[in-house]
């Protein structure tokens, strides 16, 4: 008698432990088409504050990425909550869209949460997206056939332009503000980028686009985004294992090398077979598949190698900046891109909590410091550039340096990606972002100033069509 109670008990307990796993897996099952509706209306949001960002800062004469950038942080953490994450410390009740989700669907706060963390995924996810999307599309963008042709002036501008403000800042964080190895590299690391986008725009408005300061600053900002993906790419590895070890830092940097060198120098071959495939194909996405399908699967060798997707997609868009079908994938490539990298800049703004850098806050001063002190090391870290610029008397050596400030896009790939390895606590990801806001607001005035030019106030007209690709996103 008492071994049949015990089996029963047994049973019982047992189908306790059983029956939550089909119920959970229901209740999972039951909430997809309410994450789906907060992936939806999230991207709403998204792309209504992109546009709304980009447009103003285009009639205010600034870079549309800024005012991307800027929208996110207006509906992020900072300010409306419309679009945020688990890891900022908020929860689903926090969230003006979950808000929204909860009072239609009458959800439990357990699914709430649920709902709130799936969707939280797949704006990450999408996100990742847009930035693989972005370094395929600058990768396009970097004509090597013009790096071929700037010669050693612009190659040693461009090296001295990464060395210098990533060596100062990863040691001066390191030795003034007591910031670890790992986060300080990654500081450092960001400084080093330059945005060609919108120096080159600039250039094009003061009719120096083909003078010789012109010439080097943009064919140095092209050979810095190739080192300054190669930096990304190794510091983002090093992120991943939380530790630096010398042997492991030599095998990143020569894979990274080899891996981007190695991707060019084939790209001869791969451009004949990409023509070929073109050509082949008679239905609708005839380029942009095969394209896509280059880009994508040279992503997922870049990570399967502990390096980076995002160097596979910039390795992809520098081989096929070289085949006959350039112009057209050009073309093709901006729909897509214009549909999934706003997500990557709003979500950025959007997880910067610019809280952390309220001056009225003892606790924050610390972190005022630091983007104070990221501020001026990129600032002098650049334009020191134009003084190693030799053989050429007469150069405006200020243009040039002050030409190489602007960090724009690339910058926010450095933040963004930092962010979401959380290799980065909130007073750096912030002191981060606003180097690149402020870096990519003040270049375009001061580059004016020092080709001796007036100041042209803010424009409302129509863009120019003579601007470079990429500024509608610098």
């Amino acid at each position: 008698m008492f071994l049949n109670h015990t089996m029963t008990a047994l049973s019982s307990g047992m189908a306790s432990l059983i029956v939550p796993m089909p119920l959970l897996a229901t209740v999972e099952a039951e909430n997809s088409p309410i994450v789906l509706a907060g992936v939806l209306l999230s991207l709403v949001v998204i792309y209504l504050a992109s546009k709304l960002g980009a447009e103003a800062a285009k009639r205010l004469d600034f870079p549309p990425v800024l005012g991307e950038l800027v929208a996110g942080v207006i509906v992020g953490v900072s300010a409306l909550h419309l679009i945020i994450f688990p890891e900022s410390g908020l929860s689903a009740a926090d969230s003006a869209v979950m808000t929204v989700l909860q009072w239609i669907n009458h959800l439990s706060p357990a699914a709430l949460t649920s709902v709130y963390e799936s969707q939280s995924e797949v704006i990450s996810v999408l996100a990742e997206l847009g930035v693989i999307i972005l370094l395929f599309e600058i990768g396009l963008e970097s004509d090597l056939r013009q790096l071929k042709e700037v010669g050693t002036q612009a190659v040693i501008v461009a090296c001295v332009g990464v060395v210098v403000p990533f060596a100062a800042g990863t040691v001066g964080l390191m030795m003034l503000f007591n910031v670890p190895a790992i986060p300080a590299i990654f500081a450092g690391a960001a400084l080093t980028a330059t945005s060609i986008g919108i120096t080159s725009k600039v250039l094009s408005e003061l009719g120096q686009l083909k003078s010789k300061e012109g010439q080097i600053i943009v064919g140095a900002a092209v050979i810095d985004d190739v080192l300054g993906i190669i930096v990304l790419a190794v510091v983002a590895s090093l992120a991943k294992t939380g530790e630096i070890d010398v042997s492991n830092v030599i095998y990143l940097i020569v894979s990274a090398t080899a891996f981007l060198i190695g991707s060019i120098l084939l790209g001869g071959i791969f451009n004949k077979t990409f023509v070929a495939i073109v050509e082949k194909f008679k239905t609708r996405g005839n380029v942009v598949m095969p394209a896509f399908i280059f880009a994508f699967f040279m992503a997922f060798l870049g990570s399967a190698i502990h390096l980076e997707a995002i160097l596979g997609a910039f390795a992809a868009g520098l081989v096929l900046d070289e085949t006959d079908a350039r112009n057209e994938l050009d073309e093709l490539v901006k729909p897509i891109a214009d549909l999934l990298v706003p997500i990557f800049f709003v979500t950025v703004g959007a997880r910067a909590d610019l809280g952390v850098l309220n001056p009225t806050l003892p606790e924050n001063r610390a972190g005022l410091l630091i983007a104070a002190f990221l501020m001026v090391v990129a600032i002098v870290g650049k334009v020191v550039t134009g003084w190693v610029v030799f053989g050429q008397p007469g150069i405006n050596r200020l243009a040039i340096g002050v030409g190489m400030v602007p960090r724009g896009e690339v910058g926010l790939v450095f933040a963004g990606i930092g962010s979401a390895s959380g290799v980065l606590d909130k007073p750096l990801e912030v002191s981060i972002i606003v180097m690149v806001i402020l870096t990519t607001f003040l270049a375009p005035p001061f580059l004016r100033i020092a080709f001796g030019q007036p100041v042209e106030p803010p424009s409302t007209g129509e863009p120019s069509s003579e601007e470079p690709i990429l500024a509608g996103k610098s």
